[in-house]
């Protein structure tokens, strides 16, 4: 049978806030999730929605009307679900966690039927079984997270991206465009010589169909390679840990003598 094409984008907001994806930019979420030439069948965001807040906190309720109608001029369907008092919270937070994901994992396996894949955000460890029931209908299962995504999760997914390092997908500090010289970018460090002080980080340039193709070397990549002295790394990082692709670093992109190298790395997100 031949495949349609078509993605679905299912996304925990709160779960997204909670673990480092304070300030997603779901447009880019979008370009992201239908590259190659997918078409966007569902896109949903599940949102906990305190009631009774809205009704004394004039400012709570008009910013999360304005982030839902920013949502909807993207085409995203928002879900909103009352929150509730969650007893074992010292400062009565509110949420509804349960509720959100047994809706959204319904939704994601009655809506899949003929997706080529999905999209999911979420750091629920339970959503294996349902990347398993995806899996089973023959649906390729990708999974973004930022912070604090368990080990299993990005096992069992077909794809892993770490959110951090999709080009505009949250804000950065740099005045220029993502992969040019001078500006910030976020990598990891897949090759480094304790021997020899220095490495090498890899980032993402550009989105398209060719993210399995990480050696750079390929004119078809979508990724760079760029040097990174040990001296450029924060004082009090252990450079023990590399190489590592668990670890994710922020840095800048300077051109000198030897070419393009990194400079002012900073850790910015670690298992």
């Amino acid at each position: 049978m031949k495949r349609s094409n078509k993605v679905g984008i299912y996304i925990d907001a709160l779960d997204v806030t909670m673990n480092g994806g304070f300030g997603l930019r779901y447009d880019m979420l979008r370009k992201f999730a239908t590259r190659d030439e997918c078409f966007p069948s569902r896109m949903n965001v599940y949102m906990a929605y305190d009631e009774d807040r809205a009704k004394e906190d004039e400012l709570y309720k008009s910013k999360t009307n304005r982030f839902s109608e920013v949502l909807r001029d993207f085409q995203y369907k928002v879900i909103e679900r009352p929150a509730k008092i969650d007893p074992n919270s010292d400062n009565k937070e509110k949420l509804n966690k349960s509720l959100v994901e047994m809706e959204m994992a319904a939704d994601i396996i009655t809506q899949a039927q003929g997706m080529d894949r999905v999209v999911i955000l979420t750091n629920q460890e339970n959503y294996i079984y349902v990347f398993n029931a995806l899996q089973n209908m023959g649906v390729r299962v990708e999974i973004i997270g930022f912070d604090n995504v368990p080990d299993r999760l990005k096992k069992v997914a077909d794809l892993f991206v770490s959110g951090y390092t999709i080009p505009k997908l949250l804000p950065i500090k740099s005045p220029y465009e993502w992969g040019t010289v001078g500006s910030r970018v976020r990598g990891v460090c897949y090759d480094f010589s304790h021997n020899d002080g220095y490495g090498f980080l890899r980032y993402l340039y550009k989105v398209d169909g060719n993210l399995w193709i990480t050696d750079s070397r390929s004119p078809d990549s979508p990724y760079k390679t760029v040097f990174a002295h040990v001296s450029q790394f924060e004082s009090d990082f252990d450079t023990n840990f590399l190489p590592s692709r668990d670890l994710i670093f922020e840095f800048d992109l300077v051109q000198n003598e030897k070419g393009l190298v990194a400079e002012d790395i900073v850790l910015i997100s670690a298992p």
